[in-house]
């Protein structure tokens, strides 16, 4: 049997993976602080281990123990506002951990294939839509930490030898996403918004654009890529083609909801205001499992979870380094560091 081992695996993106992995037969291990996930959201058939990626003897002694056969690096945190304000920890938490895994693989010798999760922040802005063959020009520190993710994998890969498939996920969202986190993932904020009786919130006013992708378009593909000998040493867009406003989804979560749309804008943030994605390059790989669900249909879907499940209380970050140009809706939900 196939041994998978899957970081972040109790989080949102990573408990699908993790999901899938079970139906394809694999044994899997699921590495997770908690952090930003839930011991609930990991299927029974797989293995929880409670820790973080930064913590690399626990890295190392889990690569002797388990033997995985392929990593799948999902853990991550991926606030990409917020990571102008969290310089140390976002590059600690997003770069060095990934470099424990990979030297772990490394030594261990048995890794078929390293599958890592980078982010269309790695693009910047005025490329859309953004396809695979553009220059990498990051804005913000996290998509800087994602593209040197994918450089050191690239690296290694040119020495070592081991294979790495590389997902540029973008605003995915669906079932089990943490809905009380005020600082990433717009529609999770709005729905949490519409089960407290709160008017949305909008940076700006509401006109940036984002293709936001169900989990069923993403999950799939990253578990199965490596069965896919094509996609080995690839780089691939995932998620939705289609772009909508903010101020389009708004309406589009509020009737999902049943809520009335209300909102309430605020300054406007530092942020690449157009951010799409083109997926050529994945549906010559992979377009047997790309699923294509609509906005308005993943929304109603994540809605009905979200009502059955109830809000969640924000959980303020801890550790601020930089204060200057905070927003201040972020200003009074943060502890200093």
């Amino acid at each position: 049997m196939l041994t998978s081992l899957v970081t972040g695996g109790a989080g949102f993106i990573g408990s699908h993976v993790v999901d899938e992995l079970v139906r394809m037969g694999h044994r899997v291990v699921a590495l997770d602080d908690l952090s930003g996930g839930f011991a609930e959201n990991v299927n029974p058939r797989a293995e929880l281990v409670t820790g973080s990626v930064l913590d690399h003897a626990l890295v190392d002694d889990l690569f002797a123990r388990c033997r995985p056969d392929y990593v799948y690096h999902l853990a991550a945190y991926a606030a990409e506002g917020l990571s102008h304000f969290i310089r140390r920890f976002n590059y600690t938490n997003n770069l060095v951990g990934t470099v424990n895994l990979t030297n772990a693989a490394l030594n261990s010798g048995r890794v078929q294939c390293f599958v890592f999760t980078s982010s269309i922040a790695v693009y910047g802005r005025n490329q859309v839509p953004m396809t695979e063959d553009a220059v990498p020009q990051p804005e913000d520190p996290y998509g800087i930490a994602k593209y040197a993710c994918e450089l050191d994998l690239r690296s290694q890969q040119g020495l070592f030898g081991l294979p790495y498939v590389i997902f540029r996920p973008h605003n995915v969202y669906g079932a089990r996403q943490n809905i009380g986190d005020r600082y990433r993932n717009v529609i999770g904020i709005f729905m949490n918004q519409a089960l407290r009786g709160e008017p949305f919130t909008i940076f700006g006013d509401g006109a940036q654009t984002r293709a936001f992708s169900h989990i069923d378009d993403v999950a799939p593909l990253i578990a199965r890529s490596v069965e896919r000998p094509a996609a080995y040493n690839q780089v691939f867009n995932v998620g939705a083609d289609v772009p909508y406003s903010v101020n389009e989804l708004a309406r589009v979560v509020a009737e999902a909801m049943g809520v009335p749309l209300r909102v309430t804008y605020l300054d406007a943030r530092h942020e690449v205001l157009h951010a799409y994605a083109a997926h050529t390059k994945a549906a010559g790989v992979f377009g047997d499992l790309q699923r294509r669900v609509p906005l308005a249909e993943g929304v109603r879907r994540m809605a009905a979870w979200a009502q059955q499940h109830g809000s969640r209380e924000t959980r303020p970050f801890h550790g601020v380094e930089v204060e200057r140009h905070l927003p201040p809706a972020w200003a009074q939900l943060v502890e200093r560091a």
